[in-house]
Order: C-alpha cells, then structure tokens, then sequence
C-alpha cells in the first residue's frame, strides 16, 4: 500500500473514530422524577406499608402538572389543609376514628367530606366539582384508530394516554412472531395538561375530568365544563391512512381567564422497541423548528432545558426510528416556551422528551388547531408534510448527507420498489457505486503501481541521506525521481478523497433508515441490528470492550479489511527518522479495532462496508490482472527519467527553486544550532 492509499484509510479511520466518539452513549444519570420535588419535613405515620385510609382534611400534594408528589418509598404524601403540615400514611387507620371510606380490592378511595369539598371550592373554585380529588375512581378510557393509529384517550386531563403504530411491531414482538402492535408512548409515561391563570390562581387540566361529547371510530371530543357556557373542548380527530391526530383546543366562555397564559404541556417518555437500547438511547432527542429559520435540536445523550426564542413551527420527541411531532401552522409562542430532555435508567423507556408551548390565545382568539404527527422517521413521508420534517432522521451533515439523499437513498428506494430483498438491494447499490467509481480506483491502482515501482529507488535514496539535517535533500531527491519518472505521491489522494464521502455516507445512511428495520438477510434476522452467532451473559473485561455478543458481518468487514491492506502493503516504506511508528503495525491495527468499534453497529452498514471492500479487491485484482501491465509500466517510466535526463539540467522550475532556498535556510539554521 503506497503512501496515498495510507493517508486515505487513517483519514477514513480517523473520522469513523471520531463518528464512534460522538455517537458513544455515556451512562445514564439516575432518572430524574417528580421525587426530587419531595419536602424532607414529613412525617412518617408508620414504617410498614399497607392499604392506605386517609382522614378527612388532607390532600394530597402534587406538582405543578398536578401529578402526586411522593416520598423515598413511593408513598404520596398528603397535605394537612388546617395546618400545612405533610405527612405520609402507610398503614390503615380505623375508619371509626375518621371518615367513611370505600374500598375496591387493595385499594382505598378517599370519600369527599363537607371539609374538603369546602378547600375544593376555595382552591379551583368553579371547576371544584371536576376535580380528580374528588373521586379517583372515575377515571374513563376512550379509543380512536384509522388503519395506521390506534390512539387512548384518558378522561383524566383529556390526556393521550397511549399511541400503537398498527403496522409495526417491537422487536421483542418480532423476535417472538406476536402480533402485537408497537406502542409508542403509555399511560404510565404520559403527562399532558393545559396550563392557564384564571382569577389569581394557576390551574392544570390534568387535575379535572373531561367528560365526552362524541364519540366515533375516528373521532373524540371531550370537555372540562362548569355551567353551560363555560368550557375547555378538546377535539382528537384521525384522518384516513395516516399517521395524523387533528387536535383542535377550544375555550369557551371564562371570561376570568388569561387567555394569553394558556400553554400546553406535554411529556412523554417513548417506550422501547429496538434490539439495542444503547442504540436507541444514543439516537434520541428533542427537534424543534421556528417557523422562519431551519431546525435545531439538543445533542443526543444530553439533560438539557432549552428555552425557545420564536415563534416556533413544531416540536419533535424522536428516537432512531420513529418520532412524534406536534405542530401548528401559526406556529407557538417563543417567550415563555421551552423543551427538556431527561436520561433514563428504566428499560422499558428510551428517553424522556417534554415541551411547554404558549398557545397564543386571546379573547379574540379562543381556538388552537394543532396537528399531532405519530409515526416513522420515513424520509419520503416526513418530506410529504413540506415543513423540513425529514431533516430529524441524522443521514449526516453538509455533503454526506447530500450523498445519502441525491445517491444512496434514491438508488436504494428504487431497488427496494422493485421487490428487491433489502440485503440483495444493498449489494446491487454496492456494486453500482463500485462500478461508478471504477476509474477512480483505476487511477489509484496505477498510481500506487508507480510508487511500487519506485520503492527499491526510494530505499536507496534513503540509505543516502540517513541523517537528520539531510532530510531536505533527500526529500528533493525522491520529488526529482518522482517527477522525472512520472508519478506523483499526491495522485492517488484525490480518487481517494473521491470515494470517502460515500464511505462516510453510508456510515449515516444504514443505521438511520428505516425500511432495514426487521428485514431478514442470511443469518441476520434484522438488518437495522447487530447480528449475532454467538452471545453470553454476565459481566467481565471482553463483555466492556466487545459487548456480550459475535458478529459475523464485522467479522466479515475487518478480514476483508485486513486483507485488503495486505494486498497493498508491499511498497509502504517505512520510516528513516528514530521514534517514527511502524506503519505497517498501523495499518493492520484498524482492521482489528474495527471488530470492536462496530460489533453492535447495524449489521447492514457491516454487510455494506465487507462487500464494498471485497468488491474493492476484486476490481484491484482484475486491474491488475487484464488493464495493467507493470513491466510497460516500468518500461515507460525509465524512458520519461532518461528522457528527462537529456534536457538541460540547469533550467528550474519555480517550486524546486523554492525547495532549494528552503534546504539552505534550514541548513544555515542547523549551523547556528551547532554553534550555541
């Protein structure tokens, strides 16, 4: 391998290394949960918990999401409404002593006294009689579904409880042949409520009952009333075959209401349904968009709460394969609007994504229509909404991402529409790119069978100037050799700089697409996955550096790696100078570290890079074999070196006077150097 295809792999190395840095998930700090809100001053009423009875006068306390605030034992902490005091009761008080209760199995209601209903009154005032305290138990479920959404509706806060993508399915599922629909997001990981200041006081639909107005196939509207002319409407509407919830928000009446304090909260966290929850979480994060600038987002791995500054397009919970978007043509408010992210430990759960938005209400104003987007991070798809939807799928940056969607991802979608296997469609694009760059890798090899000629003349120049203050002269020496014979250690750069776009593409361009997700290839059972032929539990030094798990398509890329950078090593020099790296120690290094960088990469990125390699040897070999004959070749270049020894030997060029000119200041320098 010449020096020109070296300084391409290290280059290539390099950047993968530094992709397999910033894509490497940090472990997760412990889950950030409403238990951080805990008041330390409570009051244990009994160590051992059991069904819970709750005398009259308390309440429990809750955030401002009007979720319970609950202590180390998970235990909600409940409120005395006379003297503030909180306390915590983990045993059953005798109901003689406090008030009438109702049961229902292990669980205890608390039964409305004149005394709370009063604080109910004082504390939400019109909408006391709406408010969950009042009877836990009436909590209703509502389902929506169209051929793509199956969608749940909690009449608690008129929240979306729980979204299932009909026509995909977790891995799990997958692995097992269920045919089970994969959930997004469930009641357990869902916030979602409508913030508003109304008389003084802040309320939060979450805390209040909507009831039903209608109800269909595709169509739910619920409302938080009090009286006949006051009310919240919540309208959730799905188109036909697609992925789109119609979510109109209207305000009826309350004249009290600060129409501009209006903002919906939502917070989700996405359950998982991927094979490597360390891919998915190093995959997933916050997008938004102002309605007159280009997306942002906050950096995958990172606990951030990043206030938003303009009017605001949409905003985007997204993992790897599939994204929630929430969206308004007039766009939400910037001043007072924010987004958060928050790590994980639970595995059942990706991430935690939240978004407060201002919905820009007036008196004049009282309704908000907003699209809600639940579904595939499909490149086709999201372009179909034209409002740069697309750009959350990470096919890179500047031109790789250009090569993925002008090159890669058209030649892929029009072999797949062909009914083409996934992995039979990824060779194809292999061998057409190969082919399309052909005389590129024509104009590497005969580059690098010139330096291969050159080698034995090199090592002799070499083994003249051994020294350190004739490395000008030697350097002169072997570009005089190199000009004269015709070669040029640079050529072979550019048709290698040519290729490392789409190398660098593909690396983007595999893990991010989604129509390789559960797609079958030989003995991988999912393509957008590691494949595995062996795997073991337990903790150990392999397991932290490989992982628990072999895979064979790595196996494949780094031997076809290593015998690629075998098959071109003959003419690598090595180094003169003293503490200069082996270079053909480097260059088999990379083969190696690459069975550890990429054993839990997708295996079609492995599958693409080990037939683009093995294609690469087989055109080299058939170059070499029917295009290229060394002995012309060498023959040739003697003919230019003698040729150009017959010219006259005093005219020079430019850059070797320059070159000249530097070799005497750098010896004048090693003489002042001498004399110090």
């Amino acid at each position: 391998m010449d020096r020109n295809s070296l300084i391409g792999l290290l280059l290539i190395g390099a950047v993968l290394i530094g992709f397999s840095i910033y894509n490497t998930s940090n472990l997760p700090d412990p889950e950030k949960t409403e238990n951080s809100k805990k008041d330390k001053n409570i009051e244990v009423i009994d160590e051992n918990p059991k069904s819970t009875i709750v005398p009259a006068g308390y309440i429990v306390k809750e955030d401002s999401i009007g979720n319970a605030i609950l202590d180390t034992a998970g235990n909600p902490i409940y409120t005395d409404t006379l003297t503030g005091k909180d306390t915590v009761f983990t045993v059953k008080i005798d109901p003689t002593t406090t008030v009438d209760t109702l049961s229902a199995g292990t669980d205890s209601v608390v039964t409305p006294t004149k005394d709370m209903s009063a604080d109910l009154d004082k504390r939400y005032g019109i909408l006391a009689s709406k408010a969950v305290e009042a009877d836990p138990t009436k909590v209703e479920y509502f389902t929506i579904e169209n051929e793509k959404l199956k969608v749940q509706i909690s009449s608690k806060g008129g929240k979306v409880a729980q979204v299932d993508l009909k026509e995909y399915k977790s891995y799990q599922d997958f692995s097992e042949g269920n045919e089970t629909a994969m959930t997004f997001t469930d009641d357990k990981g869902t916030k979602q409520a409508l913030f508003f200041t109304m008389n003084g006081i802040e309320y939060s639909t979450s805390k209040f009952y909507f009831e039903k107005v209608k109800h269909t196939e595709k169509e739910l509207v619920l409302r938080l009333t009090s009286g006949s002319n006051n009310y919240i409407e919540y309208a959730y509407i799905l188109g036909d075959n697609n992925y789109d919830i119609d979510y109109t928000i209207r305000v009826n009446g309350f004249d009290k209401m600060d129409k501009s304090s209006v903002a919906l909260y939502n917070d989700m966290k996405i359950r998982t349904s991927e094979k490597s929850l360390e891919q998915e979480r190093r995959m997933s994060t916050v997008f938004f968009k102002y309605n007159e600038d280009s997306y942002d987002y906050i950096w995958e791995n990172q606990e951030k709460v990043l206030k938003l500054e303009q009017k605001t397009e949409w905003v985007a919970f997204k993992k790897n394969y599939f994204s929630t978007f929430i969206m308004a043509e007039d766009g939400f408010e910037g001043e007072g609007s924010y987004i958060e992210t928050t790590k994980l430990t639970d595995p059942d759960y990706v991430i935690e994504c939240s978004s407060l938005l201002y919905l820009g209400l007036s008196d004049s104003k009282t309704e908000k229509h907003i699209k809600w987007f639940f579904g595939p991070n499909d490149y086709q798809l999201l372009a179909s909404y034209d409002k740069e939807m697309e750009d959350v799928i990470n096919y890179g940056w500047g031109l790789f991402r250009w090569v993925n969607i002008y090159l890669i991802q058209p030649l892929f979608n029009l072999l797949s529409n062909m009914g083409m296997s996934i992995g039979i469609a990824i060779f194809v694009i292999t061998l057409l790119i190969k082919l399309l760059l052909s005389p590129v890798s024509f104009k590497m090899y005969v580059s690098s069978a010139k330096m291969r000629i050159l080698k034995p003349k090199i090592d002799e120049i070499n083994a003249k100037y051994p020294n350190k203050e004739d490395q000008m002269k030697k350097q002169m020496e072997v570009m005089q050799l190199q000009r004269e014979s015709g070669a040029n250690m640079f050529s072979g750069c550019i048709p290698m700089l040519l290729q490392m776009p789409i190398l660098i593409a593909a690396f983007r361009f595999f893990p991010s697409t989604i129509a390789l997700r559960q797609q079958k290839f030989l003995w991988a059972e999912d393509l957008s996955t590691y494949d595995q032929i062996a795997s073991w539990t337990g903790d150990s030094f392999i397991t932290t550096i490989y992982g628990n798990h072999v895979s064979l398509f790595t196996l494949l890329m780094a031997g076809t790696t290593l015998f690629y950078t075998w098959y071109n090593s003959s003419n690598v020099t090595q180094p003169q100078q003293p503490g200069m790296p082996n270079m053909k120690v480097m260059m088999y290094i990379f083969p190696v570290m690459m069975i550890f960088w990429f054993n839990s990469y997708s295996s079609g990125l492995s599958y693409y890079y080990f037939i683009s390699t093995l294609m690469s040897i087989l055109i080299m070999a058939g170059i070499k074999r029917f295009f290229v004959d060394e002995a012309k070749l060498q023959a040739k270049m003697e003919a230019l070196q003698a040729e150009s020894g017959k010219k006259d030997s005093k005219k020079k060029s430019k850059f070797q006077e320059r070159l000249e000119m530097m070799q005497k200041m750098q010896q004048e320098k090693q003489k002042q150097n001498k004399k110090k």
